[in-house]
């Protein structure tokens, strides 16, 4: 019998929360690290299922890695060169592991086996590989075509320096292209192929790449340059940003309770796109505060939650809890631009849509879009399956704010990036 939470109906106190680091970052942070030619210290890294798969997989690969007190981790850079030139390495449903991993190993060559949960087996990865091959790589599907498990051989420089790669699908798969094109020591410029989507994603990389050492040009996210002779040199200690798409919950919480929610780990410097979810707030009726290190969001009394239409693209993971929110807004919303959603830890457009019917709202599911038009009363106890994916099951404990109760099924999902989400809800009940 699948395990359960229920949430009951609850206000919220004024509240400050730590956030957990964010896993974009830490995934980042720890293959960058390892490919550096030197050692750094890694601080408030997040501690999840996904970063677990990737410290597993660094360490198959030869990595040294010291675990210090108070969370830290001391990485003994590989050089670009792992140690391991053959492993199997078992991923679990980790895209910030499995993609950029995949990038890295085919680059540098080797007898790789790559396989993860059922799920990931379904998630496409053949632009990703198709770019990898042209760059010489030998990358095999050992399954389905154009999805993992994968095996990676040698790879044979062909001499090509101009890579295509497509960017409507996931921007994980140029995140992996530019973190693994550098440790060839050659110069290369990738082209985009059509749109590129979650930009701010890529900034991330970006940014990390450059405070490792490599700077790469971004011209207008049409061509990104890396320069020849790059190699990964790591800050003596890196210090993990909290997850800006983890706050979205408290975030959201604070407008929908309307008293004081902050969040503390991340500010008005973070290089994570999702903290634009606190100006969608703001949109629609959230009164929003900026630190250095907090975002704290309230919502004045007598101000109601306002209905939105909304293109999302720039913020797909956080704009699963809009999905929520819009139940309280009195009025039909829209989300577009998400259809990136369809290929996540599972299809959450579709999951989305059949979890909210379950409350009690009306939902028309499209290719990109989810439109929601939230009920007259929600439905209490409403059980929510959450499909091994947490952010299904962070997005609609925001249920229990909106005066019924609900029941979370398979609440342990969440320890993908969250492990500690439920008792931290908990604590800002009254």
């Amino acid at each position: 019998m699948t395990e359960s939470i229920r949430l009951p109906a609850a206000a919220l106190k004024p509240s400050t929360v730590a956030l957990p680091g964010s896993k974009s970052i830490s995934n980042r942070t720890l293959l960058l690290a390892a490919l550096s030619d030197n050692t750094c210290e890694i601080h408030s890294l997040l501690k999840s299922d996904d970063t677990d798969r990737m410290l597993e997989a660094l360490q198959a690969l030869g990595v040294k890695l010291e675990f210090l007190s108070d969370g830290r981790l001391k990485v003994h850079g590989c050089g670009g060169r792992f140690p391991n030139q053959s492993a199997d390495l078992f991923l679990g449903n980790a895209g910030t592991a499995f993609r950029p991993l995949t990038a890295v190993l085919a680059v540098l060559g080797g007898d790789y086996h790559l396989h993860g949960v059922p799920r990931m087996h379904e998630r496409p990865i053949g632009d990703l590989v198709d770019a990898l091959r042209i760059a010489g790589a030998d990358v095999r599907y050992l399954g389905n075509e154009n999805y993992p498990p994968l095996q990676i051989n040698r790879r044979a420089d062909n001499g090509v320096r101009t890579i295509p790669i497509k960017g409507n699908v996931s921007s994980q798969f140029l995140t992996a292209l530019l973190m693994a094109l550098p440790l060839t020591g050659e110069a290369f410029a990738i082209e985009m192929v059509g749109e590129l989507i979650s930009k701010p994603y890529i900034d991330i990389t970006l940014k990390l790449m450059a405070q490792f050492g490599v700077n790469v040009e971004n011209r207008g996210y049409r061509v990104f340059n890396i320069p020849a002779g790059a190699r990964y040199h790591a800050p003596e200690n890196v210090y993990v940003e909290g997850d800006a798409s983890s706050a979205s919950y408290f975030l959201a919480a604070g407008l929908l309770s309307g008293h004081p929610v902050r969040v503390t780990g991340i500010g008005r410097n973070s290089i994570q796109g999702d903290v634009a979810f606190a100006h969608e707030l703001e949109k629609i009726g959230a009164a929003v505060v900026w630190g250095d290190n907090f975002i704290e969001v309230s919502r004045p009394a007598g101000q109601a939650v306002l209905p939105f239409d909304l293109d999302a693209n720039h913020i797909p993971d956080a704009a699963m809890t809009l999905a929520v929110v819009a139940l309280a807004a009195g009025a039909p919303c829209s989300l577009r631009n998400i259809g990136s959603w369809r290929v996540k830890e599972t299809d959450r457009i579709a999951a989305m849509a059949a979890e909210l019917r379950k409350v009690g709202a009306t939902v028309t599911e499209e290719p990109e879009a989810i439109r929601i038009t939230p009920p007259a009363a929600l439905t209490p106890d409403a059980e929510i399956d959450t499909y091994d994916d947490h952010r299904m099951a962070m997005c609609f404990s925001l249920v229990s704010l909106l005066g019924v109760p609900v029941v979370i099924n398979d609440p342990k999902c969440t320890h993908k990036t969250f492990p500690t989400y439920f008792d931290v809800f908990a604590s800002l009940r009254k």
